[in-house]
């Protein structure tokens, strides 16, 4: 049977822009915008060139720590057995092709292809070769990426080169999974702080572990390339790991620009991204390669990683290797064409590592050719694969989530308790603003029944995004005893009125009730279609933020314009709110003082299936949270399963809380 083979284009249908589905709305126009500004802050943020090698040398430092917790890589995992195993190999006249596995974590297998020239004399500079998205199957099993990209490796051992390419963990021997938010709504992996960027890099590094094995590798000399995810994974790999010399990636990096207000991100999988704690642009990682000899290569007429954003993230690492006296060691290749694997791009790559591992720059004579059917490269029998690989579902273990010990004392629990609050400031709600905008709270349309008069306003959350909240109070103009801030799903503010309890308690003046949607919600809802609107959140994510997480802070921001109300800023607030939108409320009280109480109803016990916050699940989860707001105002909780929270209810009566303050 042909195998079928597509490159990288699988990843995209459609590179175009999100749009919305008619004429846009109030909430696309305020999304673009607030696109637009929180790119520019983050461009405007970036650091400038060293001013001289030791400060290069402290930045590095502190950056590749950076980068390495944005992968999921810290702490590091441990270096374990590699387990290398070879199980073929073929050979041609002029190279031999070694089939192999080695397992980067127990469980964790790496399947490759070794590339070596037949003859061997002395120690050999190696590369490792990154795959791309390359799909190539016989019926329903795959031969890996790797024979995809056979021919890379094939030129190198015929120009004296060891060249160890392997498969990623989606497109490999055993396939796994890179598009868990793109297409398979798995947020709770931004909870995780997990990305396949970070296995794909750990693979990586840990395939540089085996080279130096090998007796004819000289370790001195070990370049990397790789094109589209592999030019990504070269970027991340290289950055973290300076045993690599030298370094050639090809149609894999962009900024965030691109990426954000262009749209680009609907054209990657989660592999191509950090889980952007730190909040960087991408110019900041590609800068990590520096000083050592690093080529930009893309084409011009690239959809998903466009000219223009090649050249901004060139121009800024530049700055970098002329303040570093380096110069020489950055090149820039834009040859002509599409998203494609072509020669023009192959042969400076490959003209660059003779350069800088050998020293010398003969002409290309010989051009990279598929030499064998990808069933000879295969490195497990079909039907043979191991069973205790986890490399299918690695995403449910390679980070690990919190195991979160009931406090033993008062003491312990304010350790904790602060030690949470700090990790969710600066690890799951960094990107929220260091300075609030001014409220300006704005009264709008006003209409009275009989026994009710509801008032719509509207106040500025962040910047661009400015939202509604609706007031429902007595017409009798009685001072009410206590504020309800409901914190309302598209379905509750479509419903515009009241519960019957809640409608009887404004009527007789006894409550008035705020109704409140967040982003994204009821007025300021996308239009954009249901995948569009997921490549929303996708953006979010590459700006450091969720929109739940940013969901969060709208919460805070509608309790404020509530209190900077002329006749109700003084009275006490309670928050309400179900299911998702309760979830976002818990976490909003733990940064509002004097809140009189939250209700919630069908509150999720856990973020692997509530809202999605950046890194969450490392420190801890929802019923941490929930013991966190019960000792700053009482907790009543509907519609819940107590067995979900035994860990809140033990907490509670182990510092001896009253009964109130966590209650059905």
């Amino acid at each position: 049977m042909k195998p079928l083979t597509l490159l990288a284009t699988l990843l995209l249908a459609s590179v175009a822009p999100i749009t919305p589905a008619a004429e846009p709305g109030p909430g696309d126009k305020m999304l673009t915008q607030y696109f637009a500004d929180e790119t520019a802050r983050l461009e405007r943020a970036a650091p400038p060139p060293p001013a001289n090698a030791a400060a290069w040398k402290e930045r590095v430092a502190t950056d590749r720590a950076q980068l390495q917790e944005m992968l999921g890589l810290a702490p590091w995992p441990e270096r374990t057995d590699l387990k290398a195993t070879f199980t073929g190999s073929e050979e041609l006249a002029d190279i031999v092709v070694e089939k192999l596995h080695f397992q980067s974590l127990p469980g964790l297998y790496v399947t490759a292809n070794l590339f070596r020239p037949r003859q061997i004399e002395g120690k050999l500079p190696a590369i490792l070769y990154v795959c791309g998205h390359a799909v190539v199957k016989e019926g329903r099993i795959s031969m890996g990426n790797k024979t995809g990209y056979q021919h890379h490796g094939a030129w190198f051992a015929r120009h004296g080169y060891v060249c160890l390419t392997i498969d990623t963990i989606q497109l490999g021997e055993l396939e796994g999974i890179h598009h868990g938010t793109h297409r398979l709504g798995m947020y709770w992996w931004n909870s995780r702080g997990y990305t396949p960027a970070g296995v794909e890099a750990w693979n990586g590094i840990r395939a540089v572990d085996y080279l130096l094995s090998r007796p004819e590798v000289d370790g001195r000399r070990i370049g990397i390339t790789g094109r589209s995810g592999g030019g990504a994974y070269s970027w991340y790999t290289a950055a973290l790991d300076e045993r690599i010399q030298v370094v050639v990636p090809v149609a894999g990096i962009t900024d965030l620009h691109n990426h954000v207000i262009d749209g680009t991100v609907k054209g990657h999988c989660d592999c191509m991204f950090m889980v952007n704690t730190y909040r960087w642009d991408y110019a900041r990682l590609a800068s990590l390669i520096a000083p050592r000899p690093l080529l930009f290569a893309n084409s011009d007429k690239d959809p998903i990683f466009p000219l223009e954003g090649v050249i901004r993230v060139h121009r800024e690492v530049a700055a970098v290797y002329r303040a570093l006296g380096a110069t020489a060691k950055l090149g820039l290749l834009i040859t002509e064409g599409p998203h494609q694997d072509t020669q023009d791009l192959q042969v400076p790559a490959f003209r660059w590592f003779n350069r800088f591992l050998k020293n010398e720059d003969p002409l290309i004579r010989v051009a990279a050719e598929k030499l064998f059917k990808p069933a000879q490269l295969r490195v497990f029998t079909p039907g043979q694969e191991p069973t205790d690989q986890r490399t299918t579902r690695i995403h449910d273990s390679f980070v690990a989530t919190a195991n979160s010990a009931l406090p033993t004392d008062a003491a312990a629990w304010r350790l904790q308790r602060d030690a949470w609050r700090t990790a969710l400031l600066t690890k799951s709600f960094a990107g929220w603003p260091a300075t609030p905008d001014a409220i300006e709270l704005r009264a709008g349309n006003d209409r009275a029944t009989a026994k009710q008069r509801v008032t719509e306003y509207e106040f500025t959350s962040q910047g661009a995004i400015r939202l509604p909240l609706r007031l429902h109070r007595s017409v009798a103009g009685k001072a009410p005893a206590r504020v309800v801030l409901r914190v309302l799903d598209d379905a509750g503010w479509a419903e515009s009125g009241l519960p019957a309890d809640l409608a009887a308690a404004v009527e007789r003046g006894e409550v008035a009730v705020f109704d409140f949607a967040p982003r994204g919600v009821g007025p300021t809802a996308s239009t954009a279609s249901a995948a569009d609107q997921n490549q929303v959140r996708r953006r979010y994510l590459l700006l450091g933020q969720t929109v739940d997480g940013m969901r969060v802070w709208d919460i805070q921001r509608a309790v404020a314009a509530v209190r900077s109300s002329s006749v109700l800023g003084k009275t006490p607030i309670t928050v309400q709110a179900a299911g998702d939108q309760a979830v976002n409320a818990l976490y909003a009280s733990l940064f509002i003082d004097g809140l009189a109480g939250l209700e919630l109803t069908r509150l999720p016990s856990s973020h692997a299936t509530g809202p999605d916050y950046l890194n969450v699940l490392r420190f801890l989860d929802v019923p941490q949270a929930a013991a966190m707001a019960a000792e700053r105002q009482p907790v009543r909780l509907s519609g819940a399963n107590p067995d979900d929270w035994s860990w809140t209810t033990r907490a509670a009566r182990q510092l001896g809380w009253s009964p109130d303050r966590f209650t059905w």
